[in-house]
């Protein structure tokens, strides 16, 4: 038999658990029972977010990573989640995933710890190879953010024309590029190393000091501008 949420004592329902303790006291499944709403005769609104969250153990990977991925569809396919349910956790996923981008203002960076940290939340849970070029002044505020090229799962087409182009028409003094590993493993290919040479000599050529191309995993990060020896 089914116990309903209300049935629960209050510190154990989602909602008055988030209310009195605050929503970082939540598990997974209970901040999505709170979106979920409502549950089914058979069912509770927090059996159903198990549910969803037992697809991510099928799929093995990380929880938030396959939210942020996660289909309509899928969804749908969970007995108690019908269309209206699933476009409202589609929609919060979006909203979570907009809300991590930076905003739109005088940023500064001065390391790569710096530039990771800004587009750690927007990359790591992305399924394909983004790649995205950071425009730079002389004092390294970020002029502007492109993006280069949209891959496939693990692979991205990085050209040094498409990367300079920009920096030149801007007579830019520095450039950052990244990319994301859907894999969630930062680790630099041979390829990564091999375009940020190329890119390197390139952007010499023009007077443009390339400073990094960061690999962003899952929480992690890495150079792939020199190859450890």
């Amino acid at each position: 038999m089914t116990t309903k949420i209300t049935e629960l004592p209050k510190y154990e329902r989602p909602y008055e658990k988030l209310e009195i303790y605050g929503e970082k006291e939540l598990s997974n499944s209970e901040l999505l029972a709170i979106l979920i709403e409502s549950g089914t005769k058979e069912e509770s609104s927090i059996q159903l977010a198990q549910k969803v969250l037992a697809l991510c153990k099928e799929s093995l990977e990380n929880e938030l990573r396959f939210l942020q991925n996660i289909s309509i569809e899928e969804l749908k396919k969970i007995k108690g989640i019908g269309r209206v349910k699933a476009i409202r956790l589609k929609a919060t996923f979006e909203l979570a995933k907009r809300m991590s981008q930076p905003v739109a203002e005088d940023i500064f960076v001065y390391s790569s710890s710096d530039v990771a940290k800004i587009f750690m939340e927007e990359l790591m849970y992305e399924k394909r190879e983004i790649v995205k070029l950071i425009i730079l002044n002389n004092k390294n505020k970020i002029l502007r953010i492109q993006n280069i090229s949209l891959g496939g799962t693990n692979y991205a087409v990085i050209e040094p024309k498409e990367v300079l182009a920009e920096p030149i028409k801007m007579n830019a003094n520095k450039i950052i590029l990244l990319h994301n590993h859907p894999s969630g493993n930062a680790t630099p290919s041979n390829e990564d190393y091999e375009v940020s040479k190329r890119i390197s000599l390139c952007a010499e050529m023009f007077g443009i000091e390339f400073i990094d191309h960061i690999v962003i995993g899952d929480g992690e990060y890495r150079s792939a501008l020199v190859k450890n020896k």
